[in-house]
């Protein structure tokens, strides 16, 4: 799939008739490299406990994993420089230390992503990042080369572990069109939250490594109005698949009190070129509705996989918007059906402001792996595919955003999710504990 710029933005402003009005928000823009400039600095204290009941992901069977580190994490963003064409820069330094970890602690062989490991299966004692990316704006068009962070459906960069992941190569951003945002880009190398290295190739959550040269993304989000949004994009990973997304999501406001609410998110994915993946037929969806009255909200969904393989998507990213991709689980198994039910309270409203909580439960069942291709497939001890898999998941959550004082912006965050299922999947109990405090210095 070749990935086009979208349309320039003369056409566009000749087409709509948008002149003026464009000129004008464009004067209005402050300029300036360095008047533009930020500089944030994110303290990330990460406590992170898995027990794989069955003792996966680890040759010895010990599937224990437990760390405690401290992450420094460092963003600078420029302005652009004055005038039609503005350049500027992003540039980024990371850097976590190891606090409490050993080799009889990381009997995931660190596959749950906090800390490398070295050929002993020994967490290191640090590692860190450095990178950076060349910017470019002309009026509403932004381009940037480099180490980027994309924000779609179909590639998202994951920040779900001690340091964020990235990828290389470029992306763009048109917001010329009122309501309507635009993105696209171009990436050749992904870096996996537990590794220094900016230019690894692609991995999948499932397959592991692809050879793949590139995967490209071009769709777009669009504001209806305050209580209607839409989304669409398409994506190609190079010789392995062709995603395609859409989604839609709505707010309905009865009073001051209650609003409902639902959302619908799908996928298509099908085989592309030298099928690294084998062949793909794939369509999962997912729909959600619920209601917020004050501090409570009360939501249920119901996800469905019609394809014979598991949807699959790049590792440690958040590449997958589907209501049941929660926090170990995504239910995505070839022929699933599940349902979740969420529960949130946010104590603002009850007079503690910052003091958020969470609380949810999905089941899965019906995961068939009869028709998967040799890639994807799963047999069981006498090698027939399994069958009639099923699995459940509950998550609680608490959090607290201390809201004023030397500790202002200071989150405390704790996660727990218990994990139970059939052969296909693991048994877990996962405990996280995440502090982080926020600085801007510029």
């Amino acid at each position: 799939m070749r990935i086009n710029p979208p349309l320039s933005l003369s056409v566009l402003v000749t087409a709509l008739g948008l002149g003026p009005m464009v000129a004008t928000a464009a004067e209005e823009r402050p300029e300036g490299f360095i008047e533009g400039s930020s500089l944030n600095v994110l303290l990330r204290n990460y406590y992170f406990n898995r027990d794989d009941r069955k003792g996966q992901s680890s040759p010895t069977g010990n599937g224990y994993s437990e760390t405690w580190a401290q992450a420094v994490i460092g963003k600078f963003e420029s302005g652009f420089t004055q005038g039609t064409v503005g350049f500027g820069l992003d540039a980024f330094v990371m850097q976590a230390f190891k606090l409490d970890a050993g080799t009889g602690r990381s009997g995931g062989k660190g596959s749950f992503g906090m800390m490398p490991v070295n050929g002993a299966n020994e967490p290191l004692d640090s590692y860190g990042k450095v990178g950076g990316a060349a910017k470019l704006r002309v009026m509403d068009t932004v381009v940037k080369v480099g180490d980027v962070f994309p924000m779609t459906p179909v590639v998202h960069y994951g920040d779900s572990r001690l340091m964020p992941q990235s990828f290389r190569g470029f992306t763009l951003e048109n917001t010329s069109i009122s309501d309507l945002k635009l993105q696209g880009g171009r990436l050749h190398a992904m870096s996996q939250p537990n590794q220094s290295s900016l230019r690894d190739g692609f991995v999948t959550f499932y397959k592991g490594k692809v050879d793949s040269p590139w995967v490209g993304y071009f769709g777009g989000d669009y504001q209806l109005n305050p209580n209607l949004s839409f989304s669409l994009y398409g994506s190609r990973l190079k010789d392995a698949w062709d995603q395609r997304y859409f989604g839609v999501s709505g707010k309905y406001p009865l009073s001051g009190e209650l609003t409902l609410f639902s959302a619908f998110n799908y996928y298509n994915v099908v085989d592309e070129g030298r099928k690294q993946l084998g062949d793909l037929n794939n369509n999962i969806w997912s729909a959600k509705v619920g209601a917020t009255f004050g501090a409570h909200t009360l939501a249920l969904s119901h996800q469905r996989n019609n394809g014979s393989n598991p949807f699959d998507y790049l590792r440690q990213s958040d590449s997958i918007l589907l209501d049941n991709s929660i926090q170990y689980s995504d239910f995505n198994a070839p022929k699933e059906r599940s349902w979740m039910l969420r529960y949130d309270l946010d104590m603002q409203t009850l007079g503690v402001p910052g003091l958020t909580f969470m609380a949810r439960y999905g089941r899965g069942r019906g995961a068939d792996y009869s028709g998967a291709n040799a890639m994807y497939m799963q047999r069981d001890a006498a090698g027939d595919p399994l069958t009639g898999q099923r699995r459940w998941e509950r998550d609680i959550e608490a959090k607290y955003v201390f809201q004023s004082g030397q500790l202002k912006d200071l989150s405390l965050r704790i996660r727990q999710a218990t994990v139970r299922s059939s052969r296909f999947e693991s048994d877990l109990e996962e405990f996280r504990l995440i502090v982080e405090y926020p600085l801007a210095l510029l």
